[in-house]
């Protein structure tokens, strides 16, 4: 059995720890409510943005670009696949990186000349230590989601679309479903089906006219770069927030099991000190006895 020494070291490592712990949860609490503000913040520009290429649709339903695939449906392209995998930087967040991971990996499988896009230094790590190819790597994105960054990253995954390199680009992100749940997801970046931008049935009446300059697909083709770099920053916010979301939540578990151990510790060393009392008590008891008995003799 530990000595009272011993037990009290413990209990002291614990609570060093509970402190550490405390100030993480803290900390993430901080993150995801400022990350939060900032997509509300940014949202109504995106909304409009969307607005207005569903308002594009209206007036010309069977215009044709790069980024929609044709009103017929799909048809075949040559190229690869691209996919964007959006990690943490940083561990003690549960099972917010490894389902990330789990997605992408279902995706390789399926298209095994995916290219990678990963941001975030989990799954650069994962990826690199299994030999598995990265085509870029957005170091130390996933810790600061910023527009910029969103930007940079569009940029560079547009310039490979257009080019025709990327026949399609998927983004494996993490969305919160509600406030303390969230799930990976696989979605298709590029190119758009045109029922994502699908006209509601009351904004059929609406027959307001309007003019496009140049003409109605240079404008589309001119704000899809632009929409693009939205979806990116969404995804990038809501995996910043499901990252911070499970920190919070992993800190809270562990600050409850520090809770239990110190619980469990207190009573040990209780019963640990009561017993050395106790033994020290009987010690004396026997001692003061053999010598009463040594004088009465």
């Amino acid at each position: 059995m530990a000595g009272t020494k011993e037990i009290k070291a413990h209990i002291a490592s614990i609570q060093e720890t509970r402190k550490i712990t405390s100030a993480m949860y803290l900390i993430a609490s901080t993150k995801l409510r400022r990350a939060r503000q900032e997509l509300d913040n940014t949202r109504p520009y995106f909304q409009a943005l969307r607005g207005e290429i569903r308002r594009i649709f209206r007036a010309a339903s069977d215009i044709d670009s790069p980024y929609f695939y044709p009103a017929g449906g799909e048809t075949a392209k040559s190229g690869a696949y691209g996919c964007l995998v959006i990690t943490a930087d940083k561990g003690l967040a549960g099972s917010y990186n490894q389902n990330a991971i789990r997605e992408a990996m279902k995706l390789l499988e399926q298209h095994p000349n995916t290219k990678l896009f990963v941001v975030g230094e989990y799954g650069r790590r994962f990826f690199s230590h299994r030999h598995i190819p990265i085509e870029h790597s957005f170091l130390y994105t996933a810790q600061n989601p910023t527009m910029a960054r969103a930007r940079e990253i569009s940029a560079l995954l547009l310039d490979r679309f257009d080019q025709g390199d990327l026949q399609k680009i998927f983004i494996v992100y993490t969305d919160m479903a509600s406030a303390v749940s969230f799930q990976a997801r696989s979605t298709r970046l590029l190119p758009f089906h045109r029922t994502h931008f699908s006209v509601e049935e009351e904004e059929t009446a609406v027959t307001e006219p309007f003019e496009f300059l140049p003409d109605p697909r240079a404008v589309l083709d001119s704000m899809m770069p632009s929409y693009v770099s939205g979806f990116i920053y969404s995804a990038l916010i809501d995996s910043f927030c499901c990252e911070q979301n499970a920190r919070m939540a992993a800190m809270d578990s562990a600050n409850q099991n520090a809770e239990k151990l110190l619980g469990e510790l207190s009573l040990e060393f209780n019963r640990v000190r009561q017993s050395a009392i106790t033994q020290e008590i009987t010690e004396i008891s026997a001692g003061a006895r053999a010598q009463r008995n040594h004088v009465r003799r």
